[in-house]
């Protein structure tokens, strides 16, 4: 280290000086290596997270770091990594999803043609996503886009086993209104139950077939596997409470449906086609 100090350099007017007498020499720590990003020098700090979601995780340390970093002029800030995937792939959705949602409704609607019926699975739907959320929940898992899929997944299932418990109360109320026994609220719950009661054993079939077809995903091992289990298991949890909104709140609101109907037409006017589906 001396003798780059005592290196000879020559001034302009041709005395000769020491490099140590005109620059600082000496060791100290540094980066390894100098990175640049859109023509602009960069340094990187990374972060590992555990037991936390990303997205929040993130928004904590953005407020911190506006909170107590004063950035100079001229500096700025940046969050890349995963969250940037994330944050890229969240803001596909928010076009899609409403778009998605109208098409679920023309498509429930064009069954029945009623409008009440269709925004009556619409708006039961929810109710199926409940086991979901509460099996992401006692197995540790954050929302993702993975799981997210599985939920899509989820409520497609639950709307067709939703409009087919309706075709199902239909044909009840229609062949009890062409024989002449739809009178009064008594017969038209008593319609609702054997309709209701004729779509348990499809709903236990449907419900075990994808139970069975998931388990060995949900318990399955190697590459991949972490991936397809959060998209896995808001399936398995919401196929707990599907049956229960097809075979409980589905009839209830059914029949509440056709009681506010009753005052402005026959039963009979009100019943769709059997083949609907």
């Amino acid at each position: 280290m001396q003798k780059l100090r005592d290196l000879p350099l020559l001034t302009e007017r041709g005395a000769q000086i020491r490099l140590g007498d005109v620059a600082a020499i000496g060791i100290s720590d540094g980066p390894p290596m100098l990175k640049s990003e859109n023509a602009r020098l960069s340094g990187w700090v990374y972060v590992d997270l555990r037991g936390r979601d990303l997205r929040s995780a993130v928004r904590d340390m953005q407020r911190a770091v506006a909170r107590e970093v004063r950035v100079p002029a001229g500096y700025s800030i940046s969050w890349s990594g995963q969250f940037e995937y994330l944050a890229r792939a969240m803001a596909g959705p928010r076009g899609v999803v409403p778009a998605t949602l109208l098409i679920i409704f023309v498509l429930l609607y064009l069954p029945f043609r009623r409008f009440q019926e269709a925004a009556l699975i619409m708006t039961t739907l929810p109710l199926a996503l409940v086991g979901g959320f509460w099996l992401m929940y006692l197995l540790g898992y954050n929302m993702s886009i993975a799981s997210a899929v599985g939920f899509i997944a989820l409520g497609g299932v639950a709307a067709e086993i939703g409009v087919v418990m309706l075709v199902y109360l239909n044909q009840a109320i229609s062949a009890r209104a062409a024989a002449g026994r739809l009178n009064n609220d008594e017969e038209l719950l008593q319609a609702i139950v054997e309709g209701a009661a004729l779509r348990v054993r499809p709903i236990a079939m449907t419900v075990a077939v994808i139970i069975a077809g998931l388990l060995p995903i949900m318990w399955g091992s190697g590459t991949g596997s972490e991936i397809m289990r959060r998209i896995a298991s808001p399936m398995v949890g919401g196929m707990l409470t599907a049956p229960l909104l097809s075979m409980l709140v589905v009839p209830a609101a059914y029949l509440l449906l056709r009681r506010s109907l009753r005052a402005g037409a026959p039963f009979a006017r009100n019943s769709p086609p059997s083949d609907g589906m």
